[in-house]
């Protein structure tokens, strides 16, 4: 997840992913998914893992099958950030900045395609209440042909005393010039990779 899904070729996906897709274009500022306001489900909030878990399940959910995106909402502090990081256009990078309801507008089209994402290895680097995740991802986009395609979620989450919050996700989808470096890497894979 982010994150998260690619929002088009060139960007996206918190998941995510948090997905190189060519079909979505960017966020309108029309809200045509509403996201209900829920409390956060406590196992969902209450550790790292938790929240790790909840950013990769909100977004595998089938075509057909309700969506996630109030249960994603409750894992963001209201301010939160999503970037996107895409192909260089004319020698600088893509950069697309959205809040949550822009990405739910954005990646809703993808999920209707069929998407699945998951995490292949994490890299986690805490101080007290700080925590900064790395989190490699591959995905599946598309029902009769799917598209493959990964890339490394950098995650920033705070503990408030009470529950864990994602203050910030940001991510890049792997490309020919800028393959996944080994240490974000399961170590079978990593030892393999050039």
């Amino acid at each position: 997840m982010l994150a998260r899904m690619h929002l088009s070729a060139n960007a996206f996906p918190r998941a995510l992913a948090l997905v190189a897709l060519a079909s979505c274009a960017s966020a309108s500022s029309t809200v045509s998914t509403p996201v209900e306001t829920l409390p956060p489900r406590p196992e969902d909030v209450a550790s790292i893992d938790g929240m790790m878990k909840a950013f990769y399940e909100v977004v595998n959910v089938s075509p057909d099958a309700p969506r996630q995106w109030s249960r994603d909402r409750t894992l963001y502090a209201p301010w939160i950030r999503f970037v996107a990081i895409g192909r260089p256009s004319a020698g600088r990078p893509t950069i697309e900045v959205l809040t949550h309801q822009e990405l739910v507008e954005a990646t809703e089209p993808l999920v209707r395609e069929g998407f699945s994402e998951r995490e292949i290895f994490r890299a986690t680097k805490r101080y007290g209440n700080l925590v900064h995740v790395d989190s490699t991802y591959e995905s599946l986009v598309g029902k009769a042909k799917p598209v493959p395609s990964r890339g490394v979620n950098s995650i920033e989450m705070y503990f408030d005393g009470q529950r864990w919050w994602m203050a910030s996700v940001i991510w890049q989808t792997e490309d020919a010039e800028h393959l996944i470096p080994k240490e974000y890497l399961p170590p079978a894979e990593g030892a393999s990779h050039p």
